[in-house]
């Protein structure tokens, strides 16, 4: 079984990390001291860990969440995707939520050999050339500029069991470039509060789906609003009520719409901001402009709320916008076509590397 991790480079033991003996023999930045405290206190028995939520749909809270959920979650991946002790993993989401520090738990649960590294935006840039991993979970945006970077790692990545994508949604740019994949490629769905993913839906090959499928442990259902209920081990047994909005196929399976906090009023039309995006993706896609973007929307005196689109990076000549609304004209109502462009240099992001729409309103 294996002994040792290894962080940014370096070798680290398992017995050293459990009695935090390296302190003074090996220098530590900030990111390597927390991801090796966790681990440490893990491997001391700790029964509850404080994790931060992303702040990406709300205001960002402190959950503490169980060591026994933890191990459920970490256990059903690990089933999921049949990983095996001893397979290689890389870890290379950011450690202080719940995505990096659940790879970090099914490193230890697992026995896999885990390689951590701090999170950019080409996991295997800064990576040992030779070494292989049969298992990595990034946030899409990761292995999109893996695949538009460095498209010589297509080879790297089709030697791996999986590869899981969270923590946003998946682009039609970037599903489009997982096509050429022969590794399974699979979109996650959960939160903070159900401990990393409850379903998962493939992205490319013969499998590919729209829909999200659970194990048979994890119960879902509906409220009045038509948003996804979740019960499972790592929620208790009590029933989780989410802000999705989904087309529940049967108690495991379902397709997602988007959150009920992203449906606009605009002239007393519904109008759902995921649908936008989907579609303003696809089109930007097909002109060969693809970029980054978000829907929102902006107070309006007559329509009550006037959906808005901000793409990244230059503006877009007239010509072109024009060109854009024909596009999405072809699968949107005229209330779903965005009422003008904004544009920012760069869009930013949450600390976990979310898309962060509020945080972009505010800078436009």
């Amino acid at each position: 079984m294996p002994d040792y991790l290894l962080l940014n480079g370096k070798k680290f033991f398992l017995d050293e990390i459990q009695h935090y003996s390296f302190r003074e023999s090996i220098p530590l930045n900030g990111y390597e001291a927390k991801t090796l405290e966790f681990c440490k206190n893990w491997l001391q028995g700790v029964q509850e860990f404080p994790v931060q939520t992303s702040g990406s749909t709300g205001v960002p809270k402190l959950l503490e969440l169980q060591r026994d959920r933890m191990e459920a979650s970490a256990q059903r991946t690990l089933r999921i995707f049949d990983l095996k002790p001893e397979d290689r993993v890389l870890v290379c989401m950011n450690t202080d939520y719940i995505a990096g520090m659940m790879m970090l738990v099914r490193g230890l649960v697992g026995n896999l050999h885990m390689t951590i590294i701090e999170p950019i935006g080409n996991p295997l840039a800064n990576v040992d050339p030779e070494a292989n991993f049969d298992f990595i979970a990034m946030v899409p945006l990761q292995l999109q500029t893996i695949l538009e970077q460095t498209p010589e790692k297509v080879t790297k990545l089709n030697q791996m069991k999986a590869i899981l994508l969270g923590g946003a949604p998946v682009g039609a740019q970037l599903e489009k470039l997982v096509q050429v994949l022969e590794v399974p490629v699979y979109q996650s769905y959960g939160m903070t509060e159900t401990i990393s993913h409850i379903a998962v839906r493939r992205l490319n090959g013969d499998e590919r789906t729209d829909y999200y499928t659970a194990p048979p442990e994890v119960r879902l259902g509906l409220d009045e609003r038509g948003c996804l209920t979740i019960a499972a081990e790592v929620t208790g047994g009590e029933t989780l009520v989410t802000n999705d909005l989904v087309h529940l196929l049967d108690e495991h399976t379902f397709r997602w719409i988007g959150r009920a906090d992203n449906t606009i009023n605009s002239g007393g039309v519904k109008v759902q901001l995921e649908k936008v995006e989907a579609a303003l993706g696809e089109a930007l896609t097909q002109l060969g402009m693809a970029r980054r973007y978000f829907a929102a929307a902006l107070p309006d005196e007559t329509l009550g709320e006037r959906l808005i689109a901000v793409l990244e990076g230059s503006p877009l000549t007239e010509v072109e916008e024009e060109n854009l609304k024909g596009k999405l004209s072809e699968t949107l109502t005229k209330y779903e076509i965005p009422k003008q462009l904004g544009y920012l240099p760069r869009l930013p992001e949450t600390a976990s590397g979310k898309l962060d729409r509020r945080g972009g309103m505010a800078l436009l």
